[in-house]
């Protein structure tokens, strides 16, 4: 994947830019941790005076040199400790917290661009990711192609997905990720079972046909604050 990446990773950035530029300078604060980070395109859209570390979670080694490389051009470095680049799955949240020092809930963002549509298990992947490493009250930002509303477009991403899914690393067209992320439910500290959320804005791509194959949603999730 990481060949033919070099192919697609700057004209996916490209097309998904002006997304980009609403949803996360402003957005992103403190602790990022950016699943899936692919070249590390995402950190080009941070503030770095609001984001003290970028953490890149990308599982493909051969990516790494191109995430350090863009990461150090925007002024975050490993040798001071606002870079880290993480090669576990994010799955793998046991290992996401040891690399992060060990303590629970260490990241202020979350932010997940054109990935959960390709990680194994993402309901639950995404529910451990917000439940053990994201702080309460910490906001998860994400821009995702997802299975469309309509039903002729949803026939069509099933029909084409078991063939795209072979050379796009088990990328999937037709996946609710904006669907799994708003009803995410967490126990609060009375035990009542409850939204994950204490507030949540879900938009669309701007001029983006409803019968686009790829279909997006852009969020902006708060996570609530007690729990």
């Amino acid at each position: 994947m990481a060949h033919v990446w070099v192919a697609f990773a700057t004209g996916t950035d490209e097309g998904g830019r002006p997304v980009k530029e609403k949803l996360l300078p402003q957005n992103a604060v403190g602790a990022v941790l950016d699943i899936g980070a692919g070249h590390g395109h995402t950190v080009n859209y941070l503030d770095r005076k609001l984001v003290s570390k970028y953490i890149a979670l990308e599982p493909n080694a051969l990516m790494h040199p191109h995430i350090r490389a863009i990461a150090n051009k925007a002024g975050f470095v490993e040798s001071d400790g606002s870079l880290a680049i993480l090669s576990c799955g994010a799955e793998d949240t046991q290992t996401i917290l040891s690399q992060l020092g060990g303590r629970p809930c260490p990241i202020d963002t979350l932010i997940s661009i054109l990935t959960l549509c390709s990680i194994p298990s993402p309901e639950q992947t995404l529910n451990s990711l917000v439940r053990d490493v994201l702080k309460p009250g910490g906001k998860l930002l994400f821009y995702e192609h997802v299975l469309s509303p309509r039903p002729d477009v949803a026939w069509w991403q099933r029909f084409w997905t078991p063939i795209w899914r072979v050379p796009f690393d088990g990328c999937r067209l037709d996946r609710p990720s904006h669907l799994f992320t708003e009803r995410m439910m967490t126990t609060a500290r009375n035990g009542d079972r409850v939204s994950m959320w204490s507030s949540q804005d879900l938009w669309g791509k701007e001029g983006e046909p409803e019968e686009h194959l790829f279909w997006h949603r852009v969020g902006r999730f708060v996570k609530r604050l007690d729990t």
